[in-house]
């Protein structure tokens, strides 16, 4: 709902704030006053396409702002915060500001919760918030796709479910379809890919490589080139720790021993000595140990020679041809092999795949189209009752043989809301052709077309906001009080803003605008001002009494006044 509008510098409006509230508000004033700069105000905050003319003479710009209050969850708020704006979220609701700047150059500006957006994202949050029915504004059922979804709505629940049902249905028949498209068309290149795979792995299983088995190869590998060398070491590094011969240098166990000794003949005088004695016997011990592990490694060497670094490094070649193909080290081939094999049995398992998408296909295909045969008879029951109720306002919105014609046709395929066309046409009178909506009636004809629309639609397919810009064109008496009525039926569900010249309909408003137009002639080519104001009930009577009569102090016209407020409140 729209809680307030301020217009600066637009048109002859040099600036007004209106403060609105739910229920019909209707804005009247003098022809050539300004009151249609108030639906302009809305069209710009809409993102309608800016005009440098619309921006008051002598000003550098024109501002057009609003206050709309909106459920924090709703897809306007949403869309505001995607965009970076503000939405100030209170317990009842929250409040979303909406502006527009026009350059007198004719440079355009959008802001959406106090922060600069691009002008489309007003129209996105716009056509969730207002819908605008005037002589030269969008119709909010112009396309095919609104008009059946206001349809589906107005069918009722049976429908809506139905149409959830069939909509899943539709998702998921659609992709299989598509992943049984891609999966034909790929074939050639997933056989090579399986191919390829294929030889791949026989190579790796070929060569059987073990975890880690690069590593431990390379170390092996170097052992054996430097043999020789690694056995004269563990040789002589025995020797010097117990020699099996005598030499002329005493080997280590030997000298470790005759100092354990030496301290074993004094230990009963000290105590430390003692300790050292004992350390010193573990270190022989040690140099024992020692000695007999270079003694066997030296031994075991003789079982090495070339013919073992020969396989190693022939081993070496063929894991390094594995490691130049498919990944850096052994361990990373087999991950590869791994991921492959996956790969390579999802490759193998495209025949089967095909053929149970494809009976799914026909399945879901088969499902749908019975679906899509309930959507339509259910649309055409809903399509009658629709018809039936417009056409009923329309009679009493001095269009009596016009008639509101709803055509379901079918498409020939299936899409994602069934196999229909829906299309709202209005035959002006009888024995005329019916046309689509916005084509053969004028504009305050297709003003009331769209009131009666809205009048049935209320209840189930509501917009927050409606605008109707001079529905009562062309019309008088009697026709103009029921069309004061439905307006006022229309706000009893939504809130209503109208553009109005007639009293009859000025008389239902809960709220009434006037704009006043002043013109100062003092100055070279006068300047031309209009003011827009909130009428209490004393200044209501007096403008209601001028819509009349063009006399709003004449006390009849005034009498006459009081009457179509009463005959309004009693509805």
């Amino acid at each position: 709902m729209i809680e307030q509008i301020h217009i600066r510098d637009l048109g002859v409006i040099s600036e007004a704030t209106l403060t609105l509230g739910p229920g019909l508000s209707v804005v009247t004033g003098e022809t050539g006053a300004g009151k249609t700069m108030v639906v302009t105000a809305l069209g710009l905050l809409l993102g309608a396409r800016s005009d440098a003319g619309a921006v008051r003479t002598g000003a550098k710009s024109a501002l057009a702002e609003a206050v709309v209050r909106v459920s924090p969850q709703s897809s306007a708020a949403l869309a505001a915060i995607e965009a970076g704006g503000e939405v100030e979220e209170y317990d009842d609701g929250a409040e979303l500001l909406l502006a527009r700047t026009v350059g007198a150059d004719g440079r355009s500006r959008a802001h959406v919760g106090g922060r600069s957006a691009p002008v489309g994202v007003l129209g996105r949050i716009g056509a969730d918030l207002v819908a605008v029915h005037g002589q030269s504004d969008q119709l909010r059922l112009r396309s095919s796709a609104a008009q059946r979804e206001a349809l589906d709505k107005f069918a009722g629940e049976e429908l809506v479910q139905l149409q959830e049902e069939y909509g899943a249905a539709y998702s998921r028949w659609r992709t299989a379809a598509t992943e049984t498209e891609e999966l034909r068309s790929a074939s050639r290149e997933r056989i090579r890919e399986a191919g390829s795979l294929q030889s791949a792995l026989e190579e790796i299983d070929g060569i059987d490589p073990q975890p880690g088995e690069d590593r431990a190869l390379k170390a092996e590998s170097i052992k054996l080139t430097n043999m020789e060398e690694l056995r004269t070491a563990a040789n002589v590094a025995g020797q010097s720790l117990t020699a099996d011969v005598d030499i002329d240098t005493p080997d280590a166990a030997t000298l470790v021993d005759a100092a354990k000794r030496t301290l074993e003949q004094v230990a009963e005088h000290d105590e430390s000595l003692r300790s050292a004695a004992e350390r010193l016997a573990e270190v022989g011990y040690i140099i024992t140990d020692v000695a007999g592990e270079l003694s066997s490694y030296a031994a075991s060497l003789d079982g090495e020679g070339p013919d073992r670094l020969a396989e190693v490094e022939e081993r070496r070649a063929n894991l390094g041809n594995l490691i130049r193909k498919y990944a850096p080290t052994i361990d990373e081939v087999l991950e590869w092999a791994e991921t492959s094999r996956a790969r390579l049995d999802d490759l193998t398992d495209d025949s089967s795949r095909i053929e149970a998408l494809d009976a799914e296909v026909v399945e879901l295909e088969q499902r749908l189209v019975k679906m899509a045969a309930q959507l339509t008879a259910l649309r055409m029951e809903a399509g009658k009752k629709l018809s039936e109720r417009v056409s009923a306002e329309l009679s009493a919105l001095a269009m009596p043989d016009a008639a509101l014609e709803v055509r379901i046709e079918d498409s020939g395929q299936l899409g994602p809301h069934g196999a229909d066309v829906v299309e709202l046409l209005l035959q002006p009178h009888a024995g005329a052709p019916a046309r689509p909506l916005g084509k053969g009636a004028s504009g305050g004809e297709l003003s009331r077309v769209m009131l009666a629309i809205e009048v049935v639609l209320a209840e189930v397919d509501p917009v927050p906001t409606f605008v109707f810009d001079e529905v009562d064109a062309g019309v008088g008496g009697r026709a103009a009080v029921e069309i004061g009525r439905r307006l006022a039926m229309l706000a009893k569900h939504v809130q209503v803003l109208v553009v109005t010249h007639l009293p009859q309909v000025a008389a239902f408003a809960d709220q009434h605008i006037t704009v006043i137009k002043t013109s100062d002639t003092s100055g070279p080519g006068g300047v031309t001002a209009s003011d827009v104001r909130l009428l209490d009930d004393a200044e209501r009577v007096k403008e209601l009494a001028r819509m009349l009569a063009g006399q709003e102090d004449s006390s009849s016209a005034q009498a006459h006044a009081q009457e179509l407020l009463q005959d309004a409140r009693m509805g």
